[in-house]
């Protein structure tokens, strides 16, 4: 029962993190588009490979708790 709980906790942190983690993400690129614009598809590319390396180290965080 008490593992279980520890868990669900563990997977709670990974998804709280994984949240900020793409939320700092998207809004540093979003400033950086509006500062410069001319940019904006180099920094949208950036963005989503980090944010795919966020998501999926956030998987695994969940899986490794939950298992």
């Amino acid at each position: 029962m008490i593992t279980g709980s520890i868990a669900a906790i563990g997977a709670g942190l990974a998804a709280i993190g994984a949240g900020m983690g793409i939320g700092k993400i998207g809004s540093s690129a979003m400033e950086g588009i509006a500062r410069q614009p001319e940019a904006a598809s180099k920094i949208q590319t950036a963005m989503l490979i980090a944010a795919a390396f966020v998501e999926a180290v956030a998987l695994f965080a969940v899986v490794v708790a939950l298992v």
